[in-house]
Formats: C-alpha cells, structure tokens, sequence
C-alpha cells in the first residue's frame, strides 16, 4: 500500500519525499475565534508542513448537555478535570460555517486541509468542501458505521488507534479496506494530553505495521519533537501534532502544542531523520570517497637507499593513505628497496625488490 504522500501528492516531486506526511493539527487552538482560524492557516502554510486539519463536530454530536458526572472529565491528572464535556466541546468546535473560509483560505496558501468527522453529518459537510482525505480520532475508532461512512468516499483514510486493543483496531482496519477505503494509515497514540515520552511506545509502529499491512505513522502528544522524530526513523509515514500561534498559551490545547517556528524545526528534523536512514552500507559511501585518503597508510620515514632493507626505523604507519595498507606493515619488514626513496616516499609494491 502507498504512503498518504504518494496518494496525495500523486504526480508531484514530493510523493517522493522520504519525510513523513507532516500534519498540523488545529483543533480548538483557534480560540472560539475564525479570525485566530484563519491566522493558523497562514502560519501553518509556511512552516512546510503538508497539511492542516480541522475537527468538525457540534457539542450536540458529541454529548449530552447534562451536569451528570457520566457527562463531566473526572480524571484528577486531566487539563480539564472537572469541567462539563458538552462545554468543552462548545468551546473547541470549529463552526461549520467556517469550515469555507478556512478552506478557502488553506486553498490561497497552498497547504492541504482535510478534518477529523465525528459523526454523518460532518462527512457530508466536508464532502460538500471536496477534502482530500480524512482522519478518525482515537475515541472514534470503535465507531464503526462512522468508520463504514468515511470509507464509502473512498478518500484516503488516517485511523489513530489510542486506547484500542488489537480486535478493535482489526476490526477498524477490515471495516475500512471492505468499504471501499484504498490508502489507509494507522496512527500510534497515547491519548492523554500531555502523553508522557515514556508511555509513546514507538516501538508498536513497526509492530503495527507488519500486523495489519497498512502505512503506519504518530499522532503525538508528547512535548516537543523528539518522539516524532524517533517515529521517523522507526518508519513512520505520517506525523500530525497540534499547532498553535506563537503567544498562545491560553486555548483549550496550547500545553502541548507546537508553535510555528517549532513546527519548522520538526519539519527539518524529520527530514533529516528521514535521509539519514539510508539503506544497510558498509565500506566507502560517496561522501566518504575523499575522506578516505586520510586513513594511515605507510611512508618512508628516513632516506633508503637501493638495496637497503626495510625495517621499522625506516618506514611507519601514517597519515594519509597514499601508500600500503597497514595490514601489510608486517609483510614489508625486512624486504630490499627497489630504488632510492626519500622522506616522506609512499611505500607501494614498486618499490620494493620481489
């Protein structure tokens, strides 16, 4: 199966790109606000990263606006500890009546956008917008007839699988490939906000992969970039973060959010990781073809005369390597000069009497 890249970027230089699919992710960062919207599309476009994504929900499509506890964030360790689910979901909504501009505006800066449904109506809403693809959050990847939903647009499908077991995801995948779905990613997660570096649990990209046949990437909530970057290396294909302007720290997901200049460095770095991987090599690369004549080799060290013998007075082993190989340090002791050397002579065969 190709990568979201290739599927996306079909045709152009960078479906072949070894970075990851780099995504940033919006989410409620826009502060209630379309013009603070609209300001993350153009900082987002110009930290080169391949996409922007939206989560289009109503607080109505995700809870109850109720006071009971079932309906209240009751994990102590949570950012949100304590407040009502339906306000915060009030609170982080993308409107759908923005849902254009923004687009729109992603359209003008030439960054793809794409968004995270929660139910039906959010699928047709983003198919009335032509998205090129779209994203299941992790608490929706039991969801399976909105999983059978999405599928059925046959666009590219990006599942995040935190908190699910193996059956769940198996059964996520198999709902997708059977409903049409060709390109589909899976993307490790912890899904808690911050996720701990050490509970990431790269290790599971490869594991993943190899499980379900499918291109594998992070939905990272982890500080800074140092997880995604290992998942880089680890083969991921795709990378999503969430993003937020540099002088927000006050929206609902700005603690573990990068900003735009941070999001240029994962961007960097991820490449880089991505390059460095390379394939399995020994012996001398390109770049090392000049550097090799830096090795040790051996050189007349004190003036020869023909027929004198090599000894260890008069030859060593040093910098750089445009004589004998040091293997053959032991081989030439005690063999005749061929000619005349001086100081600073590489030694080779020619040299010496057969």
């Amino acid at each position: 199966m190709n990568t979201l890249k290739e599927a996306l970027y079909k045709g152009d230089a960078k479906a072949n790109d070894p970075t990851p699919f780099i995504i940033a992710e919006m989410s409620g960062n826009h502060g209630a606000s379309l013009e603070q919207a609209l300001k993350i599309v153009d900082h987002a476009s110009q930290t080169g990263v391949d996409a922007l994504k939206l989560q289009t929900f109503t607080p109505e499509s995700m809870t109850l606006n109720l006071d009971h506890d079932h309906f209240k964030v009751t994990n102590k360790k949570s950012l949100w500890y304590g407040r009502r689910l339906y306000d915060l979901y009030e609170e982080a909504q993308t409107k759908y009546e923005w849902h254009k501009a923004i687009f729109d505006r992603a359209r003008e800066k030439n960054v793809l956008c794409f968004s995270t449904p929660f139910d039906e109506e959010a699928v047709d809403l983003l198919e009335s917008l032509e998205v090129p693809a779209y994203k299941i959050a992790s608490f929706e990847c039991v969801d399976i007839p909105l999983i059978r939903y999405v599928a059925q647009t046959k666009k590219p499908m990006i599942i995040s699988t935190g908190m699910a077991s193996i059956s769940e995801i198996d059964l996520a995948v198999n709902t997708a490939l059977k409903n049409g779905c060709s390109q589909l990613t899976l993307l490790q997660c912890t899904s808690s906000y911050p996720a701990p570096a050490s509970e990431a649990n790269l290790r599971t990209i490869p594991h993943m992969r190899e499980l379900f046949g499918c291109q594998v990437g992070l939905s990272d909530h982890t500080l800074g970039i140092g997880a995604a970057i290992a998942a880089t290396t680890l083969g991921a294909t795709v990378i999503e973060k969430h993003f937020k302007l540099e002088d927000d720290e006050g929206s609902i997901d700005a603690a573990f959010s990068l900003t735009p200049s941070q999001f240029k460095q994962l961007v960097t770095e991820c490449k880089t990781a991505a390059e460095a991987m390379g394939c399995v090599s020994y012996g001398v690369s390109d770049a090392d073809t000049l550097a090799r004549k830096n090795r040790r080799s051996i050189y007349v060290v004190s003036d020869i005369k023909a027929g004198e013998l090599i000894t260890s007075e008069n030859i060593r082993r040093i910098r750089p390597g445009h004589g004998l190989a040091p293997k053959y340090f032991d081989e030439v002791i005690g063999k005749r000069a061929a000619s005349d050397m001086s100081i600073g002579t590489p030694l080779d065969w020619n040299k010496l009497e057969n």
